[in-house]
């Protein structure tokens, strides 16, 4: 597993790591009208897919900003971002920031896409931070798994991943 801290203390990731190369596993999430969304959703496209703690904190406010902002340079790539917070409060800070590039996505409900990723903290019942690209066949062609959930990932790097995925 990746070795992860929060807030500088150690921390427990449920489920399997992904790597670079691996198919993409499949997850169940809520969107923010309550609908069911997995991967098999957006399939044949190239996905851009982010985790974060809560939409409500620093961090991972500006990480949705920037991706949302980035998300016209990146053409036909979707781009969705998963954290515990509830649909309800995902749609009214996505309606507050102006966020309609990136799809905000619930895992409250069962950790799906935390234990399938390998980014639901136990101690916390929170995601880690963490950022996939998954290409149109469902390969997983970038991984990053940020080393302390409370710093921002590598924006360059994993926006590169996202154009150069077919």
């Amino acid at each position: 597993m990746a070795n992860v801290t929060f807030k500088g203390n150690p921390i427990t990731l449920l489920g399997n790591e992904v790597k670079v190369g691996d198919k993409a596993p499949n997850f169940s999430v809520l969107a923010n009208d309550l609908s069911a969304v997995t991967l098999e959703n957006t399939k044949g496209q190239v996905r851009l897919i982010t985790s974060v703690p809560s939409l409500d904190t620093g961090v991972c406010d500006a990480e949705t900003r920037r991706f949302n902002e980035e998300a016209n340079s990146l053409g036909s790539v979707k781009i969705l971002t998963v954290s515990v917070d509830l649909p309800f409060a995902q749609k009214r800070w996505c309606a507050a920031s102006g966020i309609e590039n990136v799809q905000t996505l619930s895992d409250h409900r069962d950790l799906s896409f935390g234990e399938a990723y390998g980014v639901a903290i136990q101690e916390l019942r929170l995601l880690a931070r963490a950022v996939f690209v998954v290409d149109s066949s469902d390969t997983v062609t970038y991984v990053e798994y940020v080393s302390e959930a409370t710093n921002h990932p590598n924006y360059e790097a994993a926006l590169e991943a996202a154009k150069a995925a077919k």
